[in-house]
Formats: C-alpha cells, structure tokens, sequence
C-alpha cells in the first residue's frame, strides 16, 4: 500500500512537474515593465503539488520545470534568472507547506499559507534583484549595476536608480504575477478538495 502511494506521488508530481514546465514557457510581458519580465501560470503545479503532496513533490516541481525550460527554450539571462528562481523556491514552497499544514489543511489554512507566502516572495525578490541578479548579470554583461537599472528600465522613464527599480518593478510584477498563480491555484485546488468530498461520500452511501 505504501509503495503504491509513493508511486503515485512520484507519477503525480512528474505529471505536475511537466505541466509547470510547459506553462513556464507560454509567457507574456506586462506594460512598462523589463523585458525580462513575464507573466506565467508555472507556480499553479507547484502550489497544488505542495498542498496535495507535500512539500517535497513542490520543490521537485520548481526544480524540474526549471530544467525543463533550459532544455527546451534555454536562457535568455544567462542563467541569472533560473539561479534566482532556484533560490526562490525554498522561500516558496516551506513557508506554504509550514502554515498549510499548522492550519491542518483547511480551505482557511490554504489561504493563509497563500497569503503568508506572498509578502515572504516580494521581499526576497526584491533582494534577489538588489544583491545578486541584476549584480550578476551587469558582471555577466560587462556594464555597471547602474547602467543595467537604466538599460533593463528604459521602457519606464520614472525608473532612474535601483530603488525605484524595485519600487516601480520589482514590486508590482510581482505582485500581479503572484496572486494571479495564487488565485488560479487555489481555485483548482478547492474543486479538487471538493471532488474528494463527494466521491467519498459516494463512497460511503
């Protein structure tokens, strides 16, 4: 029974896993935002794979799809932006799990794990882009940090120095790009939680 159910997770998180890699390549930009940054749906397979799995089969699944779309697309950031994300991914899916599971795995647990989660990713984006992405990837491009905030901004002329980076685009992208995840997630999640209910109540008639 028990290597059954590991089976299933296995199949169930690499099925998820590859779903998440696939919406992580259909991407679309945002107004007056950098061009590297895009909206995708990738953060749903995760969500639902660490509140229906555990937190283990949601890591797997930000670690895969990454993998995935460096073979398939490759980068366009020279690895700066999927070394950001695999930094991210700790900070994503263990607080989620931690309150998810301290809620005992209600509806309401579900929410404030989402909810926790947020403020947690928008803060460590802007770090990540403060002290180690836009770092890296001016030394990777042979400019200054200064001159790659101009360059990257451009398309927003408010944006004039790293702070109103992070202010003016760091912050709102992010924002969008998680409740947007964290919205369709949860919806999907909740369907799936109220199709157990009724097989199991069907189950028991």
């Amino acid at each position: 029974m028990k290597s059954m159910k590991k089976t299933q997770t296995v199949v169930l998180t690499a099925m998820l896993a590859a779903v998440a890699g696939v919406l992580m390549s259909l991407e679309f930009p945002l107004p007056l935002m950098p061009p590297f940054y895009k909206i995708d749906f990738s953060d749903v397979p995760a969500v639902l794979a660490t509140f229906l799995l555990g937190p283990v089969s949601g890591l797997m699944v930000e670690i895969i799809k990454i993998l995935i779309k460096l073979i398939t697309v490759g980068t366009s950031t020279m690895f700066v932006g999927e070394f950001a994300n695999l930094l991210g991914t700790l900070l994503f899916i263990l607080p989620l799990w931690a309150v998810f599971k301290r809620g005992g795995g209600s509806r309401k647990a579900c929410i404030a794990a989402l909810g926790v989660s947020l403020p947690i990713r928008i803060a460590f984006a802007c770090f990540l882009n403060a002290c180690i992405t836009l770092p890296l990837y001016a030394r990777a491009m042979g400019l200054s940090l200064e001159q790659v905030v101009l360059t990257v901004g451009a398309i927003n002329p408010m944006i004039q120095n790293l702070p109103l980076f992070l202010v003016l685009a760091t912050v709102p992208f992010n924002l969008i790009k998680l409740l947007l995840n964290y919205i369709v997630g949860y919806l999907l999640y909740d369907r799936i939680q109220a199709a157990n209910v009724v097989r199991k109540l069907e189950g028991n008639a």
